[in-house]
Parts: C-alpha cells; sequence; structure tokens
C-alpha cells in the first residue's frame, strides 16, 4: 500500500512507502490528512507507562513545508505504462483493446522525420498496426486515429503512476480529472 503525499495546499506530489508516511507522521511533518486511517504501526512500550507507541496512517497526507512551485506546472514524464493507461490499452488505430506486452509507444509524426517524443505526439498502438503505418504519418499510410493524444493533468498522472489505489486515494484524484480525461469515471 502506498500513501498519497500532497503540499500543504492540497497538491498531489508523490506516491510514498507506508514506511516514509511512518517518519513523516513521527517528525510531525503532516499538516492533515484525508480518508480513514489504512494502516496501523505498532512500536516499542514505553518503560513509565507501559503504553505502545503507534501510528496511524492516512492514504492521503498533506506536508507541511514551503511548496515547490515549478513542479506541478511541468509535464509528466512519458512512459510507455503510463501511455497505455492514458489510452486505456486501445489501439488508436484498430480500435481494439490489447495487453500491454502487445502494445507499442507509437509517434504519430515518426521521430526520424522530426517527431518528439512527447504525450501530444505519441499514442498507443497495437504491433500489427505500428508494423502497417511504418516510419509515415497517418496520412500517408491512409490510418485514421480513432482517438487523439493529451497531455495528463498531474492528478490524472498521480492515477497512471499508481499500482494499487485505494478507494479514498481515487475519489481524492478523480474530484480533479477533467470531465473529458479517458480517465474519468462518471
Amino acid at each position: 500500500m502506498d500513501v498519497l503525499q500532497l503540499d500543504i495546499s492540497g497538491r498531489p506530489q508523490a506516491w510514498i512507502s507506508t514506511k516514509e508516511a511512518a517518519v513523516l507522521y513521527a517528525s510531525d511533518a503532516v499538516a492533515w490528512t484525508l480518508g480513514q486511517p489504512c494502516h496501523v504501526l505498532r512500536g516499542g512500550y514505553q518503560r513509565i507507562t507501559g503504553l505502545q507507541s503507534r501510528i496511524e496512517l492516512h492514504p492521503i497526507i498533506a506536508v507541511r513545508g514551503a511548496i515547490p512551485s515549478r513542479a506541478w506546472r511541468q509535464a509528466p514524464a512519458l512512459s510507455n505504462p503510463k501511455l497505455f493507461t492514458r489510452d486505456r490499452h486501445v489501439c488508436a488505430y484498430c480500435g481494439h483493446r490489447f495487453h500491454p506486452e502487445q502494445l507499442t509507444r507509437e509517434h504519430i509524426q515518426p521521430v526520424s522525420r522530426k517527431g518528439k517524443d512527447s504525450w501530444m505526439n505519441c499514442i498507443t498502438a497495437c504491433r500489427a498496426c505500428n508494423g502497417r503505418k511504418g516510419n509515415r504519418t497517418p496520412e500517408e499510410a491512409g490510418m485514421s486515429l480513432m482517438y487523439l493524444p493529451y497531455v495528463p493533468s498531474l492528478h490524472e498522472d498521480m492515477i497512471l503512476r499508481g499500482r494499487r489505489i485505494l478507494a479514498d486515494q481515487m475519489e481524492f484524484l478523480l474530484a480533479s480529472v477533467p470531465k473529458s480525461s479517458r480517465l474519468y469515471v462518471g
């Protein structure tokens, strides 16, 4: 289980381990939390009182401190797993759903023809369609796109990065995902 770390204003920063979250709780760096406690860590016993130390971790924590102003303005890093999830594992040319190992990162404008390796130039394609298109544009290959690429928002990127997202975390992230997003469930 990972904990969703936010900055003090509620902007997602990272997925952190329960151990990293416990350090933030223990150092009094947690400003506020959301969701019901989802994990309890128990420590040693206090000699005088005999009570065991205990930290209840919440699925979402906001951390005190300075807010890095540039981090949330940058486009999220592009990776095949995130690209395939953004596109719901659907080939942009044939429209069929595939397992990740059957998919490729397809450049609409080929890299060899000055196309960029960016969210706006990349879509998900099955190996057969990618091979058929080859080193051509979709127009030159006579292949039309079933959907258009887009740059995921910060909240979408956190969903794309998360492996096992708890219900409280997903509800929080989806609340800020645009309704036009392919990740939006509404």
